[in-house]
């Protein structure tokens, strides 16, 4: 179980636990102005449950997972907004859906050349065999709306490759966060705002988590002060 400020995530049937990545991108994508919003591959309901708390917008997470898609709907039951959020237990690239999204967030699997874990509904959720990037960037060219964006996290040194296949499907980079763990690490991860249709040249920044371990960086507090219990505020 993990404690926010306002929810609460359980998440014993889920393969993949609250992490750092997926509370980040929750806290980062920008859906100011949405509607409708879709989480792929929404796991426990952590960034599902994080748009609704940051927008008014309706949101749909798609999970694969049945135990993990039925843990999903029972968190967000429990928090304040579950009447806007709707867990569906399904394949995405099955899913269907008659109105457009103005925007999709994902902490998607991005394994795609490591030894995969015996544990099938584990490896379901890390490696890309079961959602490839293409099979991603083509599920959000169908399913947003004209200008509509797809927010994502991913580990630094694939981004190339995404930013390259997202053209291809017809998307582009808009916006970009690379993520230090301290100020003198290489970043790991990135998070990216793709967007449907042409951009010229994406906004790039960076975020350092931690000025020492333990000791949180002001942009991190910033950030996350709306969840994490530790930061005050």
């Amino acid at each position: 179980m993990f404690r926010f400020k306002q929810f609460t995530i359980k998440q014993e049937r889920c393969a993949m636990k609250v992490g750092t990545d997926g509370c980040l991108l929750g806290a980062w994508a920008d859906i100011s102005d949405c509607n409708r919003i879709l989480d792929i591959g929404c796991g426990s309901g952590l960034i599902a449950i994080m748009s609704a708390q940051r927008s008014a917008a309706n949101i749909i997470g798609v999970e694969i997972d049945s135990d993990a898609a039925a843990q999903a709907r029972e968190n967000a039951d429990a928090s304040p907004w579950g009447e806007r959020i709707d867990i569906i237990n399904a394949d995405i690239l099955e899913y269907k859906n008659t109105q457009p999204f103005d925007a999709i967030v994902s902490n998607p699997p991005f394994f795609a050349n490591s030894l995969k874990c015996p544990d099938s509904a584990r490896s379901t959720a890390r490696h890309d065999s079961s959602l490839p990037c293409s099979a991603l960037m083509q599920c959000a060219r169908e399913l947003l709306c004209d200008g509509g964006t797809l927010s994502v996290v991913i580990p630094a040194d694939i981004c190339g490759l995404w930013c390259t296949e997202a053209l291809f499907k017809g998307l582009s980079a808009r916006r970009m966060t690379y993520v230090r763990t301290l100020p003198h690490k290489q970043p790991k991860r990135v998070l990216i705002e793709f967007v449907k249709g042409v951009h010229t040249q994406p906004e790039t920044t960076d975020l350092i988590l931690e000025n020492t371990p333990g000791e949180y960086s002001s942009e991190a507090k910033e950030l996350l002060r709306d969840f994490y219990l530790k930061i005050a505020g």
